[in-house]
């Protein structure tokens, strides 16, 4: 919560608006998949606007080392995994149900499983969909509109601007087996896609 106050008030110094709907989609009971678009890490500050507090997220094992905001993110509790070893990720990643079904927590995980900030989205990797079916947990959904207009790295520009955030309804897994993992995948990657256009005014 300190960490959670402290970041939402940098966007008073990088001129940036939030402005978000849906967060009574977060009101589920127990523990939950929750599942966003990664563009940069201005990502940070819009999650701060909409982080439950019974929520830890899930993030790559390089940020530990990344200097100030490692040590922020490592006191955030995040759990890190390796991305170079598929045994490790999917070791953790079976931790990660076992904590969340214990600990009655929300796990934030970005399925892009990476920085995009092209205006659309990456394939989806299906790790949080398999955590989430193993659970037996609603998969919901988190969009961020594109900063493509005020902010891309290759071109230098960063200007002030507004970021729309939307929490989507919950998508029950109750039922669902590893057969229909890649059918949650698609379906989350859809809604998620067709929300990113609208919420940027693009067509779909």
């Amino acid at each position: 919560r300190i960490i959670k106050t402290v970041v939402k008030t940098f966007k008073y110094f990088f001129g940036l608006r939030f402005e978000v709907k849906g967060l009574e989609n977060f009101e589920v009971e127990g523990p939950a998949i929750i599942v966003s678009n990664h563009q940069s890490m201005l990502d940070m500050m819009g999650l701060m606007e909409v982080l439950p507090d019974d929520c830890v997220q899930v993030g790559k094992k390089e940020l530990m080392y990344a200097g100030t905001v490692g040590l922020v993110i490592y006191l955030g509790g995040v759990i890190f995994i390796n991305r170079k070893s598929t045994t490790s990720a999917k070791m953790v990643m079976a931790e990660v149900a076992k904590t969340m079904a214990t600990d009655k927590v929300k796990v934030w995980v970005y399925p892009e499983g990476t920085r995009n900030c092209t205006g659309d989205l990456l394939p989806f990797k299906k790790g949080a969909f398999h955590v989430a079916v193993q659970a037996q947990v609603p998969v919901i959904p988190v969009v961020y509109s594109s900063f493509t207009t005020f902010y891309n790295p290759k071109k230098n520009l960063f200007t002030s601007g507004k970021i729309k955030v939307e929490v989507l309804p919950p998508i029950e897994t109750k039922g669902l087996t590893s057969d229909d993992v890649s059918d949650l995948t698609d379906r989350c990657f859809r809604i998620m896609r067709e929300t990113l256009f609208r919420l940027s005014g693009r067509p779909s």
